[in-house]
């Protein structure tokens, strides 16, 4: 009896796994919802900015992307993107890409998979509102994660995005700090972590004035998040 119980238990398993790779399939092989992603392959760069939109201080960083022909992906916060709706929707129409970062940015590791699920799904719903569109990666706020995100990743059919290289402009750091920071540790496939709203004083943007020039003439491309991901699973 003991046996027949544990034989049922490993077919029941067996079809849960079955289920998810089903699952995962029908929506599409490029896309490997729970994937983890830091980085891809390959003479490219990934500007990432976070906890936006803020009114101010992100059009200044799509006015310096828009000089450099150059596109981006903005990690919004939900109630953010409702604060500015208008602004949410330029950076949609300027062919820039945005990905989920949650709805308030709460921390999401060990908070359970339903107020996980909650938060990230109010995100989506946030995003989706403007102009239905939606997102395919989620950063969870602090790149904190546990088994429950990845499952709440995986309900709302997100990758999981983090980086390589984490500038720390968020903690008030110098614009040639903040250059350095990117300049000695980049390399091809690098995915780079920037903040369009930070409270306080930011030197993002006159950063990026030195990043961007500098690493197109070291031969790097800049794409969106999309890109590198497709590219890196061909």
């Amino acid at each position: 009896m003991k046996e027949r119980r544990i034989r049922l238990l490993v077919l029941s398993f067996a079809a849960l796994l079955t289920a998810q790779s089903i699952l995962i399939s029908v929506h599409g092989a490029e896309w490997q919802s729970g994937d983890i992603f830091r980085g891809g392959r390959g003479n490219v760069i990934a500007l990432t900015f976070d906890d936006g939109p803020c009114e101010k201080k992100t059009a200044e960083i799509l006015e310096i992307l828009d000089r450099f022909e150059i596109k981006a992906t903005f990690f919004m916060i939900g109630k953010n993107a409702e604060r500015f709706p208008e602004l949410t929707s330029h950076i949609i129409e300027s062919g820039h890409e945005i990905g989920n970062h949650t709805y308030s940015h709460e921390f999401l590791n060990g908070v359970g998979f339903d107020e996980a699920h909650r938060e990230i799904s109010r995100g989506a719903e946030a995003i989706f509102s403007f102009s239905e569109y939606g997102a395919h990666f989620l950063r969870p706020p602090g790149g904190l994660y546990d088994e429950n995100v990845i499952k709440a990743a995986r309900e709302e059919e997100c990758v999981i995005a983090l980086w390589s290289i984490d500038t720390l402009d968020w903690c008030h750091r110098s614009k040639d700090e903040i250059v350095s920071e990117v300049l000695d540790n980049v390399k091809g496939g690098d995915v780079i972590l920037m903040h369009d709203c930070i409270y306080g004083e930011s030197h993002t943007a006159e950063a990026l004035k030195e990043i961007i020039p500098k690493l197109q003439s070291l031969g790097y491309e800049f794409v969106t998040l999309s890109d590198m991901y497709l590219n890196h699973r061909k």
